[in-house]
C-alpha cells in the first residue's frame, strides 16, 4: 500500500516510497573557475550579448493544427546534428512579472551526440522574445581532480526538461533526478572559438566547446526509492506556480513496459528550491493515475494538465488536455518532434520546442484553442 500523501495534498497526489537527495553545494570550487575566468558575468551581461538571429516560420506554424506563432532557429542550429533541443522554460516561470531584466526570455535544453568519440554533454539556450536574438550557455561541472587541480567537463545528461524557477535552473537529468544551477555563477569564456572540440582548464586557458559562456552545475538532486518501489525517472520538468507551495511537475518518457508516471515536488516559496524533510531529502509525489505513452512534456495551466506526445520525426504531435487518468488527445495540434512544455499565464499560452534537424521551431499554442476551460 502506498504511505498516505502529505498533509494537504489532495488525494490523487500520493506518497510511493521515491525521495530526491540533495548533494552539496560545489560553491569553492565554481568560485575557483570565476578567479580562472575573471570573475562572473551573470545573466545581463549574457542578455546584453546574444549572438545568433532566431526568425519567424510559416512552416512551423502550419504544421500544427494549434500553433499560432513558431520561432526557427538560425540555419546552422536548424540543420545540426550534434545538439537536439529539449526542454522549455520562459522568463514567465522566473518571476511574477514574467520579465526579467526588463525582458521577455524563453530558455531551451539542448543535449549532444557523440561525434567522433567526443561527447559535448548539454547546453541551454537564452532567446529574447523581441529581438529574436540568442546566446548558447554550456553546462558543465567542475571539481577537483586526484592531484588537486581544478578540472572542467561537459554535463553528460539528457536534459529532457528545464525549469526556471527565481535564481535557479533546474535541468532533468533522467534517472540521476535533476541538477541545479544558478545564474550568479554565469561565466564568461575568452577566446570561445579558439578550441571548439576541447574543454578544461590548462595553461593556455579555458576551452569551453566553443561556447562562449558557461553556467557551472551549483548541486544535484539524486532519485532514490525505497526497497520495492522503482526510481522516478526525471524525464522532463515544468514549473506550477499556481498551486501553494509550488511545486515542479515531473513525467517519465515511456514506450513499451516502461512506466509513464506523472509527479510533483513541492517547492520552498522562499528559495525555489525543493523543501526538504529529514536528511536533505524531498519527496515526491505520485499521481494515481499515469500519464500516455510516448508522452515528452507535461505542464499544469488553470488546474489542469497539458501533455505532449511525440510521433515521430515525420508525424505531427499530438498534445493531451484535461485530468490524468481522463486526458483528452488534440491530435495533430504540434508539429513533428514536440518535447518538453511551459506555459505562460498573463497570454493564456502553451510553448513547446520541437528536436528535430529542420523542423526544429519553439511554438505557441493558445490553451483555450484546445481547452477551453
Amino acid at each position: 500500500m502506498p504511505r498516505p500523501a502529505a498533509p494537504g495534498a489532495p488525494e490523487e497526489w500520493q506518497a510511493g516510497g521515491l525521495t530526491l537527495r540533495r548533494t552539496e553545494e560545489n560553491l569553492a570550487e565554481i568560485d575557483e573557475l570565476a578567479q580562472v575566468l575573471g570573475g562572473r558575468a551573470g545573466l545581463g551581461e549574457l542578455l546584453g550579448d546574444l549572438r545568433f538571429q532566431a526568425r519567424r516560420s510559416l512552416p512551423g506554424r502550419l504544421l500544427g493544427r494549434a500553433v499560432d506563432r513558431a520561432i526557427a532557429f538560425d540555419s546552422y542550429d536548424q540543420r545540426d546534428r550534434v545538439w537536439w533541443p529539449q526542454g522549455v522554460t520562459t522568463s514567465a516561470d522566473a518571476s511574477d512579472s514574467e520579465l526579467v531584466a526588463g525582458r521577455r526570455v524563453l530558455v531551451t535544453s539542448w543535449y549532444a551526440k557523440p561525434v567522433d568519440g567526443v561527447h559535448r554533454g548539454s547546453r541551454l539556450t537564452f532567446l529574447d522574445l523581441e529581438t529574436l536574438r540568442y546566446r548558447h550557455v554550456l553546462l558543465v561541472d567542475v571539481r577537483r581532480g586526484s592531484e588537486g587541480a581544478l578540472e572542467l567537463s561537459g554535463v553528460r545528461i539528457h536534459a529532457g526538461g528545464v525549469v526556471w524557477a527565481g535564481p535557479y535552473l533546474h535541468v532533468a537529468a533522467t534517472g540521476r533526478g535533476f541538477l541545479t544551477f544558478h545564474l550568479d555563477d554565469l561565466m564568461r569564456v575568452p577566446g570561445d572559438n579558439e578550441r571548439p572540440d576541447e574543454i578544461g582548464i590548462e595553461d593556455r586557458g579555458v576551452a569551453s566547446f566553443g561556447h562562449h559562456h558557461v553556467l557551472p552545475v551549483r548541486s544535484a538532486y539524486r532519485a532514490e526509492a525505497e526497497e520495492g518501489h522503482e526510481r522516478l525517472r526525471y524525464s522532463f520538468l515544468s514549473l506550477d506556480r499556481s498551486s501553494a507551495p509550488p511545486a515542479l511537475v515531473v513525467g517519465e518518457y515511456g514506450r513499451g513496459r516502461q512506466t509513464t508516471r506523472l509527479a510533483r515536488v513541492e517547492l520552498d516559496p522562499a528559495t525555489w528550491l525543493p523543501a526538504l524533510g529529514a536528511q536533505d531529502a524531498a519527496l515526491p509525489l505520485l499521481h494515481r493515475a499515469a500519464g500516455p505513452r510516448g508522452m515528452q512534456g507535461v505542464v499544469v495551466a488553470r488546474g489542469r494538465h497539458h501533455v505532449s506526445v511525440s510521433r515521430g520525426p515525420w508525424t505531427p504531435g499530438s498534445l493531451h488536455t484535461g485530468t490524468p487518468g481522463a486526458l483528452r488527445e488534440h491530435r495533430w495540434a504540434l508539429p513533428m518532434g514536440p518535447e518538453d512544455l511551459a506555459y505562460w499565464p498573463s497570454t493564456d499560452r502553451l510553448w513547446t520546442v520541437t528536436e528535430h534537424p529542420h523542423r526544429r521551431w519553439l511554438v505557441s499554442v493558445p490553451r483555450a484553442r484546445l481547452d477551453p476551460a
